[in-house]
């Protein structure tokens, strides 16, 4: 069953899409143009809602891994490649805007690309993001990974990667997989060490991130750092 098998070729997501633009199509519907073809039983775009239900929304299923989406009745390796790049290319898209002068002093810029590349994950990662003087991104890097309760962070790795790419400051982040969005006083305790330490070496700690499949809380903003 492919994507075109029924409805006048007007009410196509190929046609609709090039004719009206991407913005008018359902998310099923462009799930559909990727698909190209749904399994027995159930079309392309109907197989693309299934797909959203059961992995409840766009960012549980392109954020799935490849084993999981490998095993899901109508996706195949092609699907399933298909469907990781466009996560892939979301991610890198989202950090080559932040390499080429996009500044990062603005804390929805930063949420919106820690939670591109945290906020799917199922256990604790920390990661950092090296910034340049003029708060362009240098590189971002894992820092950590831990189980789901906790990460451990060693202050003296970051600072070592720091002066390694000469950053002059710094935006940590770590993802908290049980959704709730709120600081632990290790969290806390972390960020007051780690800014001291920092500052030693000239390197100031902008931020500190945590993010949750649903965005991101800035520490900053609490007035917390």
């Amino acid at each position: 069953m492919t994507l075109s098998s029924s409805g006048p070729k007007s009410e196509r997501p190929r046609e609709r899409l090039l004719a009206h633009g991407a913005h008018v199509l359902t998310a099923p519907e462009l799930l559909a143009i990727i698909l190209r073809t749904g399994i027995k039983g159930c079309d392309a775009v109907s197989l693309g809602h299934r797909l959203i239900e059961q992995f409840d929304g766009l960012r549980g299923l392109l954020s799935a891994d490849a084993q999981t989406l490998m095993g899901i009745p109508g996706l195949g390796m092609a699907k399933t490649c298909e469907l990781l790049a466009i996560n892939e290319l979301n991610r890198r898209a989202l950090e080559e805007s932040l390499k080429t002068g996009q500044a990062l002093d603005q804390p929805q810029r930063v949420k919106h690309y820690c939670a591109a590349k945290l906020g799917h994950l199922s256990v604790e990662h920390c990661m950092a993001l090296y910034l340049d003087s003029q708060l362009r991104l240098i590189t971002s890097e894992e820092v950590a990974r831990g189980t789901l309760s906790q990460a451990s962070v060693y202050p003296r790795e970051i600072i070592k990667s720091g002066l390694k790419h000469h950053a002059a400051a710094l935006i940590l982040a770590h993802n908290h997989p049980s959704g709730v969005a709120e600081a632990s006083e290790a969290d806390l305790s972390l960020t007051r060490h780690l800014k001291r330490a920092l500052a030693l070496v000239d390197i100031r700690l902008l931020d500190h991130l945590i993010v949750t499949g649903t965005g991101a809380v800035s520490l900053a903003e609490q007035g917390l750092i």
